[in-house]
């Protein structure tokens, strides 16, 4: 589908508003619980939403100023942060998602037409509008929401965001590395995030094979 930043921009306000529920709805014990990412805690998943909030407010703030600033200094800087952060209490750790989130959307709301369409560089180094800082931040958060391991699944995501994460997946892993599959939306999407296998199969019934991660 063709996303504008509107949608992009409401699923950043859908997303957070599913992650908040989320991740107040954890007990402080839970925390240290497993997450369904390979190697995380919740407090980690936590920690990285924050964290991912406060690096795409440095792309915001270089669309409204013109002045460079990368998401993050190199990716062992990224990866010491999250670190840190999940050691943090998790009343702290609630506080630093929400503060962050909230200020986030304040500078997207802050940015002009013509702030938008200014250029910035992702952390993998791709050169892209500041229209895209939205989407990138709505994948954050509706696919981290999933990742907290308290229920939430690709099915409870809205229906318009799976499908233009299914295409924005399929476009960047690349359309022949992707075979005919079958299954709901929901677990399509499920698969080629390299979540789970579980409800897709190929189109000859045979099992899905196995994606490198994404995200």
């Amino acid at each position: 589908m063709a996303r504008t930043l509107a949608d992009s921009l409401r699923w950043v306000t859908e997303g957070t508003r599913l992650c908040e529920e989320v991740v107040d709805g954890l007990e402080d014990e839970q925390y240290a619980g497993v997450s369904a990412l390979p190697g995380w805690t919740r407090a980690h998943v936590v920690a990285h939403l924050a964290a991912n909030a406060e690096a795409l407010r440095h792309l915001a703030h270089w669309a409204a100023t013109g002045e460079e600033t990368p998401m993050y200094s190199s990716p062992e800087q990224r990866n010491a942060d999250i670190e840190a952060g999940a050691t943090r209490p998790p009343a702290v750790l609630r506080s630093w998602f929400h503060e962050e989130a909230g200020a986030l959307a304040a500078d997207f709301a802050r940015l002009t037409d013509a702030q938008w369409e200014a250029r910035v560089r992702t952390a993998q180094g791709r050169d892209v509008p500041a229209s895209e800082i939205p989407w990138l931040r709505a994948r954050e958060v509706m696919v981290h929401a999933t990742d907290l391991d308290t229920g939430v699944g690709f099915a409870d995501l809205p229906q318009d965001f799976l499908t233009a994460l299914h295409d924005d997946i399929v476009a960047k892993r690349g359309a022949e590395s992707v075979p005919p599959l079958e299954g709901t939306l929901a677990d399509r999407v499920g698969y080629l995030a390299g979540r789970s296998r579980s409800g897709v199969s190929t189109a000859d019934g045979a099992p899905a094979p196995e994606l490198p991660p994404w995200l």
